[in-house]
Order: C-alpha cells, then structure tokens, then sequence
C-alpha cells in the first residue's frame, strides 16, 4: 500500500504560480505511475498531468504551457508546478499512485485563484 501526502495549495491571483508537493511512503515501486488530478466545484475529477514511461508527461489541454509535473530530489516526491493560473484552475488537486480505478490517492489540497 501507498499513502500519499499533498501540500501547496492556497488561494493566489490570476495569473500567479503554486507548486504542489506529493510526498508517498509505502510500497511505491514506479514512480512513473504517479500523477495529479484535480476536482472543481460540480465537476468530475480529471487528470491534469501524469509520467509517461520513455514519453514526454501528458498534460491536459487546458494546462498545456503553464503546468509541469516533475520528480523531486527526495525520495518519491513529486511536484506540479502550476504558473499564469486562471480562475478555472481552481479545483482541489489530489495526487495519485497507479491510476484512477486502483490506484491510492491523497487527501487532496485546495487550490483557489481569483480574479
């Protein structure tokens, strides 16, 4: 079992940066099979960025050019970079190990922008 930790979120303007943290501990084997997702108010939970294994990570549409997901130095850590952040982004993130159906997932962090 995985457990996974989210940290970064808070409210910010548009146009402003985060940078969520996903700390996991556990029996983490890849790491490329992490990635973030993210819910909205009234809306389903989509995946935002993932680890593709000998590819380039995929990126939704709406956050292509302004997110990034990348490995930290420290052990199982993962990071999502998120810049020019538009109110639409708001959402609560929620990392996630070995995808949605199966996989673990984290508490979840708050990420509000205003306008």
């Amino acid at each position: 079992q995985v457990q996974l930790v989210e940290s970064g979120g808070g409210l910010v303007q548009a146009g402003g940066s985060l940078r969520l943290t996903c700390a996991a501990s556990g029996s983490l084997s890849a790491i490329n099979a992490m990635g973030w997702y993210r819910q909205a108010p009234g809306k389903q939970r989509e995946l935002v960025a993932r680890f593709v294994p000998g590819l380039s990570p995929y990126y939704a549409d709406s956050v292509k050019g302004r997110f990034t997901i990348s490995r930290g130095n420290a052990k199982n850590t993962v990071y999502l970079q998120m810049n020019s952040l538009k109110p639409e982004d708001t959402a609560v993130y929620y990392c996630n190990y070995g995808g949605p159906n199966l996989g673990s997932w984290g508490q979840g962090t708050q990420v509000t922008v205003s306008s």
